[in-house]
């Protein structure tokens, strides 16, 4: 594990780094999203080790990280105009786009499929990384398959500690859960995975969005399974701070230990970590709390839903997937 200054990370650490990926190596890194598993997204053996790293299941692809636009071209077979608008307002940032792919892409990159998911991200470590190693960056989060997501270094090495080559650690990442996916290969837009960057903010650019995978064929983004971005400790969903403080009382006289993460005001004590009433915040600390509540083991981890608006679709599709059952 290197430490890496965030916002001026250093040359020779980058280069260290770059030289591991251009090996065939396994890298963690933070981006403005979760941190990723790096591997070389040319370099089908590499792509694998990705794979074999997480226990993550051939059918679900991973995203190729560039570095800028002018270098989608080495993973996409074309670039349609909707992508074009849509990255002039985000990239870099956290939209990552589904493209037809291009021949050098690994089939074991898009699960078999005929598309690939492309994204440029905006954080100066996975930028200085991407830039350095002269290869497009296929990096999934770097965790065990279906477990919560790392925004630290310190996740990373809960869940994959000597299963990887090299962890640069970039302290906290800014925006906390995954990004938007956007498939472009059609004549509207489809919202494949609700990310940070939201439903009315892409119609701002391109008029009409779609949303939701169709069914049947192979899956074209990852996030795509009904279990995911979950905690070892069993999540219950409730529909509003009373209901989970009744949930709450019942589990005490059954002497089972609970976490609450509340949204709104509580007016009894209990243990409860309250959430920020607006989407980017709440995102931005989801994970880190329950990697907490993991940590201190609990029975259980309580959760009120915030409201079922397009601002809050990305948070409530990740709290649905990790109180899925597994």
């Amino acid at each position: 594990m290197l430490k890496v200054d965030p916002f001026d990370p250093a040359p020779d650490v980058i280069h260290r780094a770059a030289d591991v990926i251009r090996a065939g190596g396994l890298v963690a890194f933070p981006t403005e999203t979760v941190y990723g598993l790096g591997a070389n997204g040319l370099d089908a053996g590499a792509v694998a080790r990705i794979f074999e790293a997480k226990g993550r299941p051939a059918t679900n692809p991973v995203i190729l990280h560039v570095y800028d636009g002018s270098r989608v071209l080495n993973v996409a077979a074309n670039w349609p105009a909707t992508a074009d608008a849509l990255a002039a307002r985000f990239w870099p940032g956290p939209l990552t786009f589904v493209v037809p792919k291009a021949p050098p892409v690994p089939t074991v990159a898009t699960a078999g499929g005929p598309t690939v998911a492309v994204r440029c991200p905006n954080h100066p470590v996975a930028r200085a990384l991407i830039r350095a190693a002269g290869v497009p960056i296929a990096a999934p989060s770097a965790n065990r398959s279906t477990e919560l997501s790392p925004t630290r270094a310190e996740h990373v090495l809960k869940s994959l500690n000597g299963r990887i080559d090299m962890l640069l650690d970039g302290g906290p990442c800014s925006g906390g859960i995954e990004s938007t996916v956007v498939d472009v290969t059609g004549e509207i837009p489809r919202v494949l995975r609700p990310g940070l960057i939201s439903v009315p903010m892409l119609e701002e650019v391109c008029g009409r969005v779609e949303i939701g995978a169709k069914d049947g064929g192979v899956s074209r983004s990852p996030g795509q399974m009904a279990k995911h971005y979950s905690p070892r400790t069993p999540v219950v969903l409730c529909r509003s701070n009373d209901e989970a403080l009744a949930l709450g009382t019942e589990f005490s006289r059954r002497e089972w230990s609970w976490g609450w993460l509340s949204f709104g005001e509580v007016t009894e004590e209990a243990a409860v970590v309250p959430m920020p009433a607006d989407p980017e915040s709440y995102a931005a600390q989801l994970y880190r709390e329950l990697h907490t509540f993991d940590e201190v083991d609990i029975d259980r981890i309580l959760v009120t839903l915030p409201p079922d608006t397009p601002e809050w679709a990305a948070v409530r599709d990740r709290l649905t997937r990790a109180a899925a059952p597994g």
